[in-house]
C-alpha cells in the first residue's frame, strides 16, 4: 500500500509542474525566465539538502554532467515559456508524447530493434501528437508554444538518456540541477526578469516540492517495480494534468485533446508494454 500511494504521490506531484507552472506564468505572476530560475534554485537547493542528510557526495565533475545540466537547462527554458500560451494538460501531454517518441527513436538507433507492437504504439502515439499540433479550432495547440514545449521535451528526452545509466540518480539529478543555476543566469540575466511574492511562491513550490522532493520520491519508488510498470505508471500524468487544468485552471477540453490524448497515452502504453521499452521521467 505505500508503494502504490508514494507512486500515486509522485505521478500527481509530474502533474502539478504543469499546472504550476501556467497558474503562475499565464496569470502574470512572474515571467518565464524568472520562474525557470526560482524553479532550479529551489530544485537545487531541496535536492542538495537530501543529499547531504543522507551523506552522499554530488558528483559535479562527471564525464556527462555538462551535457546534462545544459539539456535540463533546454527543457526547463522551454516549459516556461510554452505555458504564455499552452493549456496545461495539453502541454503535459505534447511534452510526455515527444519525450517517449525520442526515447524509442534513440534505442532504435542504437541498435535496439523495435518489435512490431512497439513500432505500432509509436505509430499511434505519433498520429495523436499530430493530432493535438495540427493547425484548427477545436483545442489544437498554439503553433509557437507547441513548438517551445517540444523544444523542452527533446531537452528532457536527452536529459533522461544521458542520465539512464548514472549508479546515483538522485545524487545526479542534484548535481545537474546545481550546475544549470549559473547556466540560467548567464542565459536568462538581461531578459526582463518580472517577480512577486505570487509567481516565487509558486515557483518555490514547483521546484523544491513537485520536482525536487518528487524526484527523490520517484528514485525511491523506481528500485522496487518493474521497468515496463514505471513507464505505464506515467501514462497518468497527462491525463491527470488535463483534468486537473480543466478543474483549478477553468481550461477547457476539446474533443481533439481528448482523442490526441487517447491516441498518445494508449499508443505509448501499448509500446512499453513489450520488451525493451524504454523509460524516462519528466
Amino acid at each position: 500500500m505505500r508503494l502504490v500511494i508514494a507512486t500515486a504521490l509522485t505521478m500527481i506531484a509530474f502533474a502539478a509542474n504543469s499546472i504550476l507552472t501556467r497558474m503562475a506564468i499565464e496569470g502574470g505572476h512572474i515571467d518565464p525566465s524568472g520562474f525557470a530560475i526560482v524553479r532550479v534554485v529551489s530544485g537545487a537547493l531541496i535536492l542538495g539538502m537530501i543529499i547531504t542528510v543522507r551523506g552522499g557526495s554530488l558528483p559535479l565533475l562527471r564525464r556527462n554532467r555538462i551535457p546534462g545540466a545544459l539539456s535540463l537547462a533546454v527543457y526547463l527554458v522551454g516549459f516556461s515559456l510554452a505555458y504564455l500560451t499552452l493549456d496545461a494538460g495539453l502541454g503535459a501531454l505534447i511534452l510526455f508524447g515527444v519525450v517517449q517518441i525520442t526515447m524509442f527513436a534513440h534505442s532504435a538507433m542504437r541498435g535496439t530493434s523495435p518489435s512490431a507492437r512497439q513500432i505500432t504504439g509509436g505509430a499511434i502515439a505519433f498520429l495523436g501528437l499530430l493530432i493535438a499540433l495540427w493547425p484548427g479550432p477545436g483545442g489544437a495547440a498554439d503553433p509557437g508554444g507547441a513548438a517551445l514545449m517540444i523544444f523542452a521535451g527533446l531537452g528532457w528526452a536527452a536529459y533522461s538518456i544521458i542520465g539512464r545509466n548514472a549508479a546515483d540518480p538522485l545524487a545526479a539529478t542534484s548535481a545537474n540541477f546545481l550546475l544549470c543555476v549559473p547556466i540560467l543566469l548567464i542565459l536568462l540575466t538581461g531578459t526582463g526578469l518580472r517577480f512577486s511574492i505570487t509567481g516565487i511562491a509558486l515557483g518555490l513550490v514547483c521546484g523544491g516540492l513537485t520536482s525536487g522532493l518528487g524526484y527523490a520520491l520517484w528514485y525511491s519508488v523506481l528500485p522496487r517495480i518493474e521497468a515496463a510498470t514505471a513507464a505505464v505508471v506515467q501514462l497518468s500524468v497527462p491525463v491527470i494534468a488535463i483534468l486537473a487544468g480543466a478543474l483549478i485552471l477553468e481550461e477547457s477540453i476539446g474533443p481533439i485533446v481528448i482523442l490526441a490524448t487517447l491516441l498518445v497515452v494508449g499508443g505509448i502504453g501499448w509500446a512499453v508494454t513489450a520488451r525493451s521499452a524504454p523509460v524516462g521521467h519528466r
